[in-house]
């Protein structure tokens, strides 16, 4: 077991590098990673044998041997990605590099049942398959970003907001059963910050990735890897109180930032409630980099990144040392989507995650 293990936190790290970078080498992947060059050589030969890399040819140096060059096979490995919203049921194809291929929207009916969700995924799971030309083994799976509170260890949806029908329902063991393939289930802001760490590299740390869309949530991304908490849970960020005499929530509290930001008179005061949540969190977590993402915050977009960023820059004591980098997501709508493909991709070919996170 731990040199399994060993082997595939290897590889992990080699594929990280070869996502990274348009070619590796054996002297660079050693460097970077610190392993031996004959562990490195080792390492890329059962990648090859794989499939996931390809020779590249030949670097020339102007002084000592050639070496040979290696270079990442998007295409060898694919998953699709499932958003399930309040609304519709979003689809995303994705290869090894985390580069959208195919896409497709379909409506849901209004509190829709575990059934109705099962029907018209696999449905559309189908059509992008044949559609597609895909089977396995180059298709690792299906991922599913999923409204919350959900168990993500068992794949269970707990009481979903705002859906009558969705308590204690393992959607992860349903899901698997009539698609025929490996599912993955997580809270659909958990995997969207999984697709921009995935895009991003290395340098994408402590980051949380804020969506507004029929709620608000917050993907946690610390220390290298998703943050999923003691009961994975975390990201409940719609759910913190911002006002004690506030209005009523979802969640039966009041004041809670969701609610708050739902009864803003206009879009900039709901940009601003957002912004004070965003500093809140910055003081907790110490973050170097926010996301803001989701169909209802990118309708105005260039608003919510101004008033934002000014909350966080006027707002956070010390802002010229506590640097935050606030960005809109560069994947638009697909980011849940192509977020839960890439965690099924991670799965098998990801990093696991450092001891403490989950």
């Amino acid at each position: 077991m731990h040199l399994a293990f060993l082997r595939d936190y290897h590889e992990a790290q080699v594929l990280a590098l070869a996502r990274a970078r348009p070619v590796i080498e054996r002297g660079t992947v050693a460097e970077v990673t610190g392993l031996t060059p004959q562990a490195v050589s080792k390492v890329l030969a059962r990648l090859l044998e794989e499939g996931v890399i390809a020779p590249a040819g030949v670097r020339r140096p102007a002084l000592g041997k050639p070496a040979a060059v290696y270079r990442l096979v998007p295409e060898s490995r694919w998953a699709i990605g499932a958003h399930v919203t309040r609304r519709n049921l979003r689809l995303a194809l994705t290869d090894l590099a985390g580069d959208i291929h195919d896409r497709a929207t379909m409506p849901l009916p209004a509190d829709f049942t575990p059934d109705q969700l099962l029907t018209r995924l696999v449905a559309g799971v189908t059509e992008m398959i044949t559609a597609n030309g895909r089977s396995a083994p180059d298709l690792a799976g299906v991922g599913i970003g999923m409204i919350g509170p959900l168990d993500q260890a068992t794949g269970t949806v707990r009481d979903a907001h705002r859906l009558r029908h969705w308590h204690d329902i393992p959607l992860a063991d349903l899901a698997g059963k009539a698609l025929g393939l490996p599912v993955v289930v997580d809270k659909d802001v958990t995997a969207a910050v999984t697709a921009e760490a995935w895009r991003r590299g290395p340098a994408f740390r402590d980051a949380a990735l804020i969506m507004v869309e029929s709620g608000v949530g917050a993907g946690l991304w610390l220390g290298g890897a998703a943050h999923r908490g003691a009961h994975t849970n975390a990201g409940e960020f719609g759910h913190t109180v911002v006002q004690l005499d506030g209005p009523p929530c979802v969640c039966g509290r009041r004041g809670c930032l969701e609610a708050v930001h739902d009864q803003a008179a206009d879009p900039v005061a709901a940009a601003a409630v957002l912004g004070v949540g965003v500093v809140n969190l910055l003081q907790t977590l110490d973050l170097g980099h926010v996301v803001l993402a989701g169909a209802d915050l990118l309708d105005h977009g260039d608003l919510y990144l101004e008033v934002v960023e000014r909350a966080v820059r006027t707002q956070v004591p010390r802002a010229d040392w506590l640097t935050v980098e606030v960005s809109l997501t560069g994947l638009g709508t697909d980011v849940i989507a192509a977020g839960a493909a890439m965690q099924v991709l991670n799965s098998r070919y990801g990093l696991p995650a450092p001891a403490g996170l989950r």
